[in-house]
């Protein structure tokens, strides 16, 4: 499992480098004004429909149906299964984007009504969000494939997909001379990176186990339990997408660069939540599953306390970094052209809220893979809409007073509320055991937390003075905060953990 997940977590990574450079490019050339409040909408909402309907609920409904059928009946049945399933959704997706073509003047008076008092704003959010939304077609069809091919031990080819998206938006970027707005070179390169990511795709199923095809309509028996898992997956998967959907509705009545902030904040937030969080739970479902599957109960309960280890300890650091020194964070990988370092302080506090969150947002999909293997995507339901419940009144009391800060500190309540439910609920079934020895593991990631929150505190304070009068004191600054705070976090680890459990944790 280790192997697998290295695979997923390593393109992720290439992906979110390559991610930070598309937004270095974003921040430098659109800045954080109205053209990037139109564009970071026409984004999020393709973004939000793909992460409900397409990463979020069809995959964790797909993953363990596919995995079941392909376990008990074999290749054969696993095929049609894939080519009816396949027929429903590609019909779905294209009524879906029609609808939203014609109608989205008044889509965007629901998703972004306060852009209704600025004529021009809302006219551009439109036309990019029409250039946008095709994209959320061809990432359904992509995650289709990409759940087919983890099912068959294979990763990578839908681990790097994301990586064209960041390619193709630099591209565009670099010839925004040419379009009518930077936003609408930005937008085309979303368009285009979802047609690459397609053939990317395509192409590995293909030649490994076979294109899905058109079929008759049939609802069998797999197709129908099918659809009663999707059904309640759909809505556990609402649960940070509605947060997230929420804050680009408030948002949008917030001074100008609010929904900027929300966006490079999220950005930095996602990395290790890509990397580590969607990397493990990618590989966690699919080996659950199969263990289940083979009536291996014991195993795949190893296996997700072995997927949370690995998450606390690749995550602890970037919790740490984004409390203690968010500021100098953004600073140096962003205030530079249209983004001055009063957008960059805008950013590193919403930052600082969104990362106390981090750990459940980063826990939660290996936390809910002991319910979807079981093809249970019911359970996981009730913790969510509580969350979102939690959420979303947070975010109508502090909208106000702290704006978009307390729109992400909302975020990361009811995330924490989502989590702590799940866990509960796995814990109350027997699907999980929170006994002394992991209890002791927590305490003592709370600590070696705590060391390296000072360490980077220390850091930031000492080149503040040292390197104020160098003209690349940010960066600078980034760099010996990455290398200190490594140097410190791998002692800590290895005098509260021991090295004989660091062995023990990549040998089992």
């Amino acid at each position: 499992m280790l192997g697998r997940i290295f695979t997923v977590g390593g393109y992720t990574l290439l992906s979110r480098l390559t991610g930070f450079a598309r937004d270095i490019m974003l921040a430098a050339i659109l800045g954080a004004g109205p053209v990037a409040d139109a564009f970071f909408v026409a984004l999020r909402l393709p973004n939000h429909f793909r992460a409900i309907f397409a990463e979020g609920a069809f995959n964790a409904a797909w993953v363990p149906a596919y995995a079941h059928v392909h376990g008990e009946r074999g290749e054969g049945a696993a095929k049609l299964f894939a080519d009816r399933i396949f027929t429903l959704l590609l019909a779905s997706q294209v009524v879906l984007l029609i609808v939203a073509w014609l109608f989205m003047p008044q889509a965007m008076s629901i998703l972004a009504p306060g852009f209704s008092e600025d004529a021009e704003q809302r006219k551009l959010a439109i036309e990019l969000t029409r250039i946008t939304f095709p994209y959320l077609l061809l990432i359904t069809l992509v995650t289709l494939y990409g759940g087919m091919l983890n099912v068959m031990q294979r990763f990578a080819s839908a681990a790097a997909a994301s990586i064209f998206l960041n390619i193709s938006m630099m591209m565009t970027l670099a010839l925004a001379a040419w379009f009518p707005s930077a936003g609408h070179a930005a937008a085309w390169g979303v368009l285009i990176s979802g047609f690459l990511q397609y053939f990317l795709l395509a192409g590995d199923l293909a030649r490994h186990g076979g294109l899905p095809r058109f079929a008759p309509l049939r609802l069998d028996e797999d197709v129908r339990a099918f659809f009663r898992a999707l059904g309640p997956a759909t809505l556990g998967s609402m649960g940070t997408q509605v947060a997230l959907f929420a804050d680009t509705i408030i948002a949008t009545f917030l001074p100008a660069g609010a929904l900027s902030a929300l966006y490079y904040a999220d950005r930095l937030n996602q990395l290790p939540i890509g990397v580590i969080g969607i990397a493990i739970g990618t590989v966690l479902l699919p080996e659950m599953s199969r263990r289940i599957t083979a009536n291996d109960h014991d195993g795949a309960m190893k296996a997700q306390r072995r997927a949370f280890d690995f998450t606390l300890l690749f995550s602890v650091p970037f919790v740490a970094a984004f409390l203690t020194v968010p500021d100098e964070i953004m600073r140096a990988l962003f205030a530079r052209g249209a983004f001055s370092k009063a957008d960059a302080a805008a950013a590193g506090a919403t930052l600082a809220a969104y990362a106390i969150g981090l750990i459940p947002f980063v826990l939660i999909r290996s936390a809910v893979a002991t319910f979807y293997a079981r093809k249970d995507t019911a359970t996981p339901v009730r913790a969510s809409l509580t969350g979102i419940a939690v959420n979303v009144a947070l975010k109508i009391a502090l909208m106000g007073s702290l704006a978009q800060i307390g729109l992400a500190l909302a975020t990361a309540v009811g995330v924490w509320t989502n989590l702590l439910m799940v866990l509960f609920f796995a814990v109350r079934r027997g699907f999980l055991v929170l006994d002394r020895a992991w209890l002791t593991s927590l305490a003592k990631f709370l600590l070696t937390g705590l060391i390296l929150a000072a360490a980077f505190w220390l850091i930031a304070h000492f080149s503040a003075s040292s390197l104020a009068a160098m003209h690349f004191r940010d960066e600078l600054t980034l760099v010996l905060l990455a290398v200190g705070g490594t140097i410190v976090y791998a002692l800590a680890i290895l005098g509260l953990f021991g090295r004989g459990w660091l062995v023990s944790l990549v040998r089992s």
